[in-house]
């Protein structure tokens, strides 16, 4: 799981420094949390279909999910703080 956290902060920097000026990191946070409640109501709704017997660890599965995406959401914000950073360097140079 360390890489796909790392490759989240890449990107976020990736994009803070390929994207002029600053970002709206709030527009992006909220972005992640629509999603990861999005995500984890269709893995929790998906195992609810699958067995009845599985309801417990089908909603423990979409809470996980729903925590996993508001992790890395808030990974990209922080790689988008090191772009914005490079970006200010490079033209100060």
């Amino acid at each position: 799981m360390v890489l796909l956290e790392t490759l989240t902060i890449a990107s976020g920097a990736i994009y803070g420094y390929l994207k002029p000026g600053k970002e709206d990191r709030t527009a992006l946070l909220k972005k992640g949390v629509l999603i990861g409640i999005i995500l984890g109501l269709v893995f929790t709704g998906l195992g609810m279909l699958v067995n009845i017997k599985f309801l417990l660890p089908s909603s423990v599965v979409g809470f996980l999910i729903f925590i996993e995406v508001i992790i890395l959401a808030v990974l990209f914000v922080l790689g988008t703080f090191i772009g914005d950073w490079l970006e200010e360097k490079s033209k100060a140079a």
